[in-house]
Order: structure tokens, then sequence, then C-alpha cells
């Protein structure tokens, strides 16, 4: 096998490694800063608006849509260790590229399922980054990681859609610069308000920000942690929000076809700047074992921070191939034949790199876990990852029922 980067990969991720070098880590602090002062903690810094303006100038804006129209063309493979890199600092570099989550998403089902119209009021914005968009599937009532049970109903009303529910955790919904839900739902009629078909019951709908009943009602706290770069995580409720019928994306009964396309694609993006975090933990790591002495010697010749170093070089270089092959068998035999593997990954990956940042923290000690460091927001960060587009029993649920079934 050949595990070398094909041309246009290494030039970007040349390009990319100095962007984060001359900008994106030298505005961390900056962004900090700024945004203590701003009215609003969901206000974007100026530091970010810089920094996504430099990047679109270098070439560095929408990298995962392979789509070349649209995106930068890049196969799953090709930008899998672009997705690595913005992963060392996951609060500024993908914002700066214009792939963040849930924004990256979003774009991938307008991408796909999108109609010229929606497209052209909905995703040209997202794509250049003059809006942030969110994606109200989870709900607070029902387990959602079974997207049958969603409780949220998407009536039809004449010539409109009707639609009520509680949903919460939906990410990006504090930033003002959020203007488009997208919300899964139950799509119901009169007559038959269940459907036949378990999993032709859910669509999926665009909801502008503005539409009248449409509450954002507050931010949830990850692990006492406000995600303010990347919108936060609010609590939304839709009080008889109507909206047109034109909004609905694809047809009644599409939405839980177009949930796993989109979970795919992100669940992927999400191991691969995961590898990156865990990347940088290891960094920190070293700079802290040979910076500070404990017993009459450097931290670094203890035996036990040698253990902790070792094996997380080795954990890193196992869960970067196995995602590498991953986005290799979305390139050549599509998302569904690298199912396994998808679930794979996203079993090992956030379990793996929380173990990672957790001995972080400890070499650390009372920096670890203060705000000084960023081992404690990324611990955070990670360990929600093992729910986050399904959590852990899901995919190992899904994941061992295959492997039974082939000796059966």
């Amino acid at each position: 096998m050949d595990f070398a980067f094909d041309a246009r990969t290494e030039e970007l991720r040349n390009k990319l490694l100095t962007f984060m070098d001359e900008h994106v880590h030298p505005a961390e602090k900056t962004a900090d800063e700024q945004r203590a002062l701003l009215a609003s903690p969901w206000d974007t810094p100026q530091i970010v608006e810089d920094l996504k303006a430099e990047a679109r100038r270098q070439g560095l804006w929408n990298l995962f849509l392979p789509d070349a129209e649209y995106g930068a063309g890049l196969t799953n493979l090709q930008y899998a260790p672009l997705a690595e890199i913005t992963g060392r600092s996951p609060q500024l570099a993908p914002t700066a590229l214009n792939c963040a989550a849930p924004d990256t998403g979003n774009m991938e089902v307008l991408f796909q399922f999108a109609t010229d119209d929606q497209k052209k009021q909905w995703l040209e914005p997202l794509l250049a980054g003059e809006i942030r968009s969110a994606f109200a599937m989870t709900e607070p009532e029902v387990a959602s990681s079974d997207a049958t049970n969603i409780e949220t109903r998407i009536v039809r009303d004449g010539e409109d859609y009707v639609i009520n529910g509680r949903k919460w955790y939906i990410s990006g919904a504090m930033n003002p610069d959020c203007r488009i839900f997208i919300v899964m739902g139950r799509t119901a009629t009169a007559d038959d308000p269940d459907g036949p078909d378990i999993r032709r019951q859910q669509s999926m709908i665009l909801v502008p920000r503005d539409t009248p009943g449409l509450e954002v009602r507050r931010a949830m706290q990850v692990y006492g942690y406000e995600d303010h770069y990347h919108g936060g995580h609010a609590e939304v409720v839709f009080n008889d929000v109507r909206v047109p019928a034109a909004n609905l994306i694809g047809e009644e009964g599409g939405g839980f076809a177009i949930a796993q396309a989109r979970l795919g694609p992100g669940r992927i993006h999400h191991c691969m700047r995961l590898i990156g975090m865990a990347e940088r933990a290891i960094e920190l790591m070293c700079k802290r074992a040979v910076s500070r002495t404990a017993f009459g010697k450097p931290l670094a010749q203890q035996g036990v921070v040698q253990n902790w170093i070792a094996d997380a070089r080795v954990t890193v270089e196992q869960l970067r191939l196995l995602v590498l092959k991953t986005a290799w068998l979305m390139d050549t035999v599509g998302n569904r034949g690298a199912h396994t593997e998808i679930q794979s990954i996203k079993i090992a990956t956030p379990r793996a790199v929380v173990d990672i940042l957790d001995r972080a923290v400890q070499l650390h000690g009372a920096g670890g876990v203060s705000q000084d460091f960023p081992l404690a927001e990324l611990w955070a960060a990670a360990r929600t990852l093992r729910l986050a587009d399904g959590p852990d029993e899901v995919h190992q649920r899904s994941l061992a029922r295959r492997e039974i079934k082939r000796y059966v």
C-alpha cells in the first residue's frame, strides 16, 4: 500500500500548516480577549472574521465539500489530513476555513437534496460564510439516538407546514449569524398520524430563524463549558411555527434517509479532527514533561510519563490508519460500503482520544483543569463526541449485528 499523500494534498497540507502557525495559533489568545469585550458572548470576535478572510484569500476554503463547483473538490482521503490539522485548534481553525460543524453537514444536505431555489437562498450564503446554520434533531423527552423516537410534529396545512416540538443541544443556534434551521420531525396527517413504515415517518424542513413561534430558549452547557465559537448548544422550542411547503427538503418521509446521508461524512470529520486534538495533547505532554521536575528529576524521566506518551503515540498512529482506510472506502465504495469502518472509527476514536487527553490533564496537574491550557475544554469536546452522532453503544450494537450475521 502507498501511504504517501498525493501532490495536491501535500500542497494544501503545507499551506494549512503555515496558516495554522502564522495565523490560527497566535489568534487563540486574541480571540478570547476580544470575546470578553463583546456585548454578547455569542457574537463573533473580529479576529475570527480576519482569519476567515485570510483563509479564503489563500484558497483554504470549503475544503470539506467534494464537489468542485461548490467546494474544493477533494476526496475524503485528501481531506482527512487537512481536517486533522484543524483539530489542533478546534475552536478557531474549522470556522476559519468554513469547515465547521454543524454547517458542513447542513451544506452537504442542501447540496445533495435541496431544490435550486433552496440552494440559492441558503446554500450559497453558507458556502460564502455569510451566515451560519443549525441542525435541530435531538430532543430532551426521548432517546434521540433512535431517530424513530422523534416527537416533533411537522403537519401539512394547505400550502404550509406547521411545526411543534422541543429540541435541545442544537449546535450553532446561539450564534446571531445562525439564520436557518434544518429541523427533523415526524410528518403527520389527520387520517394517518403514524404511517406504516417507522423509517418513513420523519421529514426535514427549512425553518428561518426569524419565523414566528421559533424560540431559542437557552444555551446548554457541556461539562460547564459554553461553546461560544461554534454558536453554543441551545434549547429550541417550535410553537405553531408555520413555513411554506416549499421549505421541505426532499420528500415527505425522506428525513431518516437524509439523516443517514448527513451523519456518515459528519462522523468521519469528527474523527479526523479528534486525531488533531490528540496530536496537540501529545505535544503539550512532551513540553510539560521536559519543563517540570518532580522528586529530583524531570517528569520526562519518570517511567509512568514515558509510558503515557508512548501509548498515546501508538494509539494515534493506529487511529489515523483506520480513519484513512475509512476515508478511502467512502471514496471507492461509498458510505454504505464503508458502514462497518465508519462505525468502527466512531467507537474507537473519541474513546481513545478522551483517554489521551485525560492523561495530558493529569500530567499538567492543576493547570490541566484550568483555562490556562486548552486540555480541559478539549477533553469536554472529545467526551461529548461519544454521544454526538449516535452514542458508542448504538454503533456497537449495529456493528455486532453485522458481524454475527455472517455466521447465522
